[in-house]
């Protein structure tokens, strides 16, 4: 079965291809390389003993991304993970993200609304439930006005699947709301390659423990949690490249109760700041230099998710600690670095 993965040369999305590769599909990769390296390629090679089918262009071509559908018209299913995903950047500009992330994700439904039956996992983010009132978060948790453009993509994403499923019989999707992956394959032929600085937690910490960075910024100890730093639910990748695959097979194999289906992907559990900091100074032996400085604006106190309609519904769950995350990343870190 061919599968289209978008953005497959990122961060989660080569893992993706990783698991889908190693459960016999047959991967396609569309991604600009605009935030990736088509050296990932060889990593994916190096793992799997095959190495994907590329086509680089941007998928805000729309003639593109149709004549792109015409010529491979045995695509069954589309993981699109390509988007533009910095928060700030999002702030400063706006357009760019609603153009890259809405305008992409049309016209790839348009064209799979063509098709007699057209399988399709949408990479969303648990950005959606903004602060949620309660804690564990689960799938209901009410959906909050976004605290930015990027956050505002995802929402608008979701309504975008779920409006065209409602009159699209033929189309069967499933939106993953990711909390925060981190960390590399364990093979560490592939992991996170962030462009300029980082905008997550833990390459900046694994950067400043390596000595590319000075100083990691702690944004704030005085939120209400178990020691005044934010906290939030950390996924190993790999983990969560798995979910990718378990879906896609849910809608593959018609076992999906609705043409539209939502699922939180976390481990179920909170870390804060300093504890991920102190699970780094664990696997590595080295203490990290880190400043306590003010709070960031936009920041959330506490998101952890509920992972019980995905462990139940779905058949997945999380296997590796946060320990076992960041090692990997730590690893990946020194190889890139040598």
């Amino acid at each position: 079965m061919k599968i289209l993965v978008t953005g497959g040369l990122g961060f989660i999305g080569s893992h993706t291809v990783v698991e889908l590769q190693q459960k016999g599909f047959d991967v396609l990769i569309v991604d600009d390389c605009s935030n990736s390296n088509e050296n990932v390629l060889e990593g994916i090679k190096a793992i799997t003993g095959i190495k994907p089918t590329l086509e680089k262009f941007d998928l805000k071509n729309k003639d593109k991304v149709e004549s792109f559908f015409k010529e491979h018209i045995d695509i069954v299913g589309v993981i699109h993970f390509a988007a533009s995903k910095a928060v700030g950047e999002s702030v400063e500009n706006p357009l760019l993200y609603y153009e890259n992330n809405v305008g992409t994700l049309i016209y790839i439904l348009k064209e799979l609304c063509k098709k007699n039956s057209a399988s399709f996992i949408f990479s969303s983010s648990c950005t959606v439930y903004g602060q949620a009132d309660k804690m564990p978060i689960t799938e209901d948790a009410p959906i909050k006005v976004a605290e930015s453009p990027y956050g505002n993509t995802k929402q608008i994403g979701e309504e975008i699947i779920a409006d065209t499923c409602k009159v699209t019989p033929s189309l069967n999707a499933i939106a993953l709301r990711y909390f925060n992956p981190m960390g590399a394959h364990p093979s560490a032929e592939i992991g996170e390659l962030p462009v300029g600085v980082p905008q997550n937690l833990v390459p900046f910490i694994t950067q400043t423990g390596i000595g590319m960075r000075k100083e990691l910024s702690v944004f704030g100890n005085d939120y209400p949690t178990i020691d005044g730093t934010c906290v939030r639910d950390y996924i190993y990748v790999v983990d969560l490249a798995k979910a990718h695959v378990v879906a896609l097979e849910r809608l593959l194999e018609n076992k999906n109760t609705k043409n539209y289906e939502v699922f939180n992907v976390g481990t179920g559990t909170g870390s804060s700041v300093l504890e991920a900091i102190q699970s780094f100074e664990r696997v590595s032996g080295n203490s990290l230099n880190y400043k306590i400085v003010a709070r960031r604006s936009g920041d959330i106190t506490t998101a952890y998710a509920d992972t019980t309609k995905a462990n139940t519904t779905l058949g997945w769950k999380s296997e590796y600690s946060l320990d076992d995350a960041m090692k990997s990343a730590w690893v990946w870190e020194q190889k890139i670095r040598d």
